[in-house]
């Protein structure tokens, strides 16, 4: 490999690592997210020519950090002197201008400026695709093609939404700032929000050929672990970090080598990842000791423990998963929840328990275009021998879902209830 293109690699390495350090810091100097992000970018350029030249420097991170923050330096002093020369030219006396203090504008306080700076991508002025499109930009230092990519939208649109969000922030004139006690539930939950949706887009895609997208997952993951550094307070916070880390735990085991799915119960536990499950594990551990009543995420990952402690599909403790989807239920009231719910109701008590939970469901709108509802309604009614409706009901899921991977597996479901033999009706 030639210096150059060792050169260029380092530095991408680099910038994936510390971009959001390198933002968050210019954020708190300027108080502007979009210039902050446009200097750290500066700083790129400038190892880009630099270091293939030069050599890559011994604290690379540390150089970036420097060049970024002497170039927003520059760009305040500049700012002061126009200032100065509008004083002057006024010749208004009386004006009290608040001049900078460099040296504590440019003081290194790494840990709150990413934890303000994670706030601001994701605050709630924003919409929810703008909100993970700067996380993924600000906080993932992934560039607008691989956001794009990772959502299988246009590149134009993804840019579009993050200027957008950038001049939104601008407009509503947001602080770069932690939110105040009484504002920082509400605020946070958006946080786990955007971090959760981003780790779901990834560990099954909406739409596209692919059943996973792990690059997502890994993003998350690392946005969950940072927050947890930040936030170690937080009993919710330590919840996503398990429910992630335990949910990732799995993905060598959720397709074949051709790329099929392969269903929970199907999958060969041998292939879970069991470093993340003793971390996730772990977190959850710290979110059951820093709270009395477990908040949503830390259910979520209450039930993901639950399967990472089974040995065998056959060990799962359904009961216990049960009375966890009954207490997430009660607090999200979530017909999301309520149907994941049915699925435990099923495998605990029986698929006609279950799909007495399901069929109650068929009348929420929200669950309306979801296609997982047919999905689990077929699931129960194979198991009950009523395939001819179990059929119809994965042709209906087939038809909703736009994951390529999932609709093949959902005609597989399809192919199975035509070749299973009849069953006669109990009377």
């Amino acid at each position: 490999m030639s210096s150059e293109l060792h050169a260029h690699r380092t530095v991408e390495a680099v910038w994936r690592i510390e971009s959001a350090k390198l933002i968050a810091s210019l954020a708190r100097m300027l108080r502007d997210v979009g210039l902050a992000e446009e200097l750290a970018q500066d700083a790129l350029v400038a190892a880009l020519e630099h270091w293939p030249r030069e050599g890559v420097p011994d604290k690379p991170g540390a150089w970036l950090m420097t060049t970024a923050k002497n170039r927003a330096l520059d760009r305040l002093r500049r700012q002061q002197l126009i200032e100065s020369k509008h004083e002057e030219l006024g010749h208004d006396d009386s004006a009290q201008v608040t001049r900078p203090d460099f040296e504590e504008i440019a003081g290194d306080d790494i840990g709150d400026d990413l934890l303000r700076l994670v706030f601001v991508a994701c605050h709630p002025v924003l919409s929810t695709d703008s909100r993970v499109a700067l996380t993924l930009r600000l906080l993932g230092g992934l560039t607008t093609d691989e956001i794009a990519r990772a959502f299988l939208v246009p590149e134009p649109t993804i840019a579009q939404r993050i200027v957008r969000a950038k001049r939104s922030l601008s407009e509503a004139h947001v602080p770069f700032e932690v939110p105040r006690k009484e504002e920082l539930a509400a605020r946070l939950t958006s946080v786990l929000d955007v971090i959760y949706l981003i780790f779901n887009e990834g560990y099954t895609a909406t739409s596209g050929e692919h059943w996973m997208r792990p690059a997502l997952c890994e993003e998350a993951q690392r946005l969950a672990r940072i927050l947890a550094g930040l936030m170690p307070q937080e009993s919710e916070v330590f919840g996503l970090l398990a429910l992630v880390e335990l949910s990732a735990s799995r993905t060598r085991a959720r397709t074949a080598p051709n790329g099929e799915p392969i269903l929970l119960l199907e999958q060969n536990r041998a292939r879970w990842d069991r470093v993340l499950i003793k971390r996730g594990l772990a977190a959850f551990a710290l979110a059951e000791q820093l709270t009395g009543t477990l908040g949503p995420y830390a259910l979520q990952a209450a039930i993901a423990a639950c399967h990472a402690r089974a040995r065998s599909a056959a060990e799962t403790d359904w009961p216990r998963i049960v009375a966890q989807y009954d207490a997430l239920a009660a607090l999200t009231q979530s017909p999301v929840v309520e149907l994941n719910r049915a699925v435990a109701v099923g495998m605990a008590f029986g698929p006609a328990a279950g799909l007495e939970l399901a069929d109650a469901l068929r009348a929420e709108p929200a669950l309306a275009n979801y296609h997982l509802l047919p999905s689990v309604r077929g699931d129960l009614l194979f198991k009950l021998g009523r395939h001819d409706e179990a059929r119809e009901e994965f042709e209906r899921a087939a038809a909703m879902t736009r994951n390529e991977r999932e609709r093949a597996l959902l005609l597989s479901r399809v192919a199975e209830c035509v070749q299973a033999p009849a069953v006669p009706r109990q009377h």
